[in-house]
């Protein structure tokens, strides 16, 4: 790859030792960001204007599926589980050769144009089959080119002494999107009723169509901030480096270059997965990040089965939203101070230890409400349900519930999730950081597959009509998510790969 070299090149300035005693070493594991090269805090921008858009859609996709297109809770179910998820991972194992082909900055604004056009026709149509053809699937392709994208960019403006805390911020800042996103679920939800519309220029748009709105807004916004991104940038220990970026079929129409490269990059996709075939590590890492997917089912259902178990236990309108943030809200604080405090262990044993708190949290949901009724009616409860949520009234349990399951759930995540980002990205061999970030991944497949049952078990305890036994639902997925935690701890001698910069024994 050819050297671009500037008149005058800038280098990072040399960062002293960092402190690792007493309150200076635990504020200097955060300051060491402020050598950081400006593309890693773009990244962090472009992190969260993609969050908000994708989390807006996520939250609306389940209830517009149903309310807007008339799908049933079990076909709806299997249309995110079984045919969103698997074109996603698809196409997300096809980007990571597209990044490494066409660079970061040419595959985030390709990413950024076709969501743009997905969700405008998810806004502006009607029809099933447009919506679907046109907007839902195209989405897909451009949710996908984002996600290994960031991972590697992630990497790559990042020095060795970043690495963890740009994780643990891209982490942070994720959850930041999340909760802008859960805000303005409730607000649109709120402002023109679980089943109104917004009248826009003689247009009569759904709320959930209106939900979409706002993520089409987050999209144009990344526009100018990918602009900024400078090409074949490159954080090195020793400094910052230009490198050319990759380009194939520069010449010729832009449609036939475009479908040139994206044939070349699933050649080179299928030539990755022989090379990698021969790695015993790729093997162990596969075994990993299946057991994480049993975990990732736990966050998905926030999306794709909690809005309607909320909506039919606590009523339309409910704050499905804002009972969603307090995991963000928790996470923006857990996670960079755990991400400093934990830098010295390996990413392995923290999504053991986080995987098992994550895990136990669920099993308060499949409690039965009556234990927390009183409490519900006391200082807490009247607190998370007048205070933070505006409710009137009594306070259900199962408010109370919620709280004290996802305030768990978060303590756990904060250890876990940010690391399995790292863990793929410390085990990739050079050259390969958007391949195997791709692969990180495979836990959301695993995942969605996995909810796409959810469907029938809506069907079946959480019903529209009739009697409900949603605590038999949450024992279900309680036992699902312990099956990670379990898994990691006895199979740990066969799948777990050393990481680079640590000792296999942390």
């Amino acid at each position: 790859m050819a050297q671009i070299t500037p008149p005058t090149p800038a280098l990072e300035e040399p960062l002293g030792p960092i402190e690792t005693g007493g309150l200076r070493g635990f504020v200097a594991k955060f300051t060491v960001l402020k050598g950081a090269q400006r593309e890693l805090w773009l990244t962090f921008a472009i992190k969260l204007l993609i969050i908000c858009a994708y989390s807006v859609t996520n939250k609306t996709l389940i209830l517009w599926l149903s309310s807007d297109l008339g799908f049933s809770d079990q076909a709806a179910g299997a249309l995110v589980g079984w045919v969103w998820a698997p074109a996603m991972t698809v196409f997300t194992l096809l980007a990571g050769s597209l990044t490494d082909a066409l660079g970061l900055r040419r595959t985030f604004f390709l990413g950024v144009t076709i969501c743009l056009m997905a969700r405008a026709v998810m806004v502006f149509t009607t029809v099933k089959w447009l919506a679907l053809a046109g907007g839902l699937f195209p989405l897909v392709i451009g949710e996908a080119l984002g996600t290994p994208v960031l991972i590697a960019a992630a990497r790559r403006y990042s020095t060795t002494r970043h690495r963890s805390i740009s994780f643990s911020m891209i982490y942070m800042v994720m959850n930041v999107g999340y909760l802008i996103a859960g805000t303005i679920f409730d607000y649109v939800r709120h402002s023109l009723g679980e089943y109104g519309y917004l009248n826009l220029l003689g247009l009569h748009i759904t709320t959930y169509r209106t939900l979409f709105l706002a993520s089409l807004g987050f999209e144009v916004l990344l526009f100018p901030t990918i602009y900024f991104l400078r090409r074949g940038a490159e954080a090195t220990d020793e400094g910052i480096r230009f490198n050319a970026e990759p380009v194939r079929h520069a010449t010729g129409a832009l449609w036939n270059r475009i479908w040139l490269t994206v044939r070349d990059s699933a050649i080179d996709t299928v030539a990755l997965f022989k090379q990698l075939l021969g790695q015993s590590g790729f093997y162990r890492l596969l075994a990993f990040l299946l057991l994480i997917g049993f975990l990732k089912l736990i966050f998905l259902q926030m999306d794709y089965v909690f809005p309607k178990f909320g909506i039919r236990e606590l009523g339309n309108g409910a704050p499905i939203g804002h009972l969603s943030n307090i995991n963000y809200i928790l996470i923006i604080i857990l996670v960079p101070i755990i991400g400093a405090l934990t830098q010295e262990y390996s990413a392995y044993r923290m999504v053991v230890v986080g995987g098992a708190i994550c895990a136990a949290s669920v099993f308060v949901m499949a409690l039965p409400t009556m234990w927390f009724q009183r409490s519900a009616q006391g200082f807490i409860g009247q607190w998370i349900g007048h205070g933070y949520l505006g409710l009137q009234g009594s306070i259900h349990p199962y408010y109370l519930m919620i709280a004290i399951y996802i305030s768990i759930f978060s303590i756990g995540e904060a250890f876990y999730s940010p690391r399995v980002y790292e863990y793929a990205a410390a085990i990739a061999p050079k050259g390969q950081e958007a391949s195997y970030g791709a692969l990180s991944y495979i836990p959301f497949l695993i995942g969605k597959l996995l909810v796409g049952t959810g469907g029938w078990l809506l069907a079946a305890f959480c019903p529209a009509q009739g009697p409900r036994n949603s605590g038999r639902m949450w024992l279900i997925f309680a036992l699902a998510a312990s099956i990670a935690p379990i898994g990691l701890v006895a199979l740990r001698r066969y799948i777990r790969v050393p990481e680079a910069g640590r000792e296999q024994t942390s």
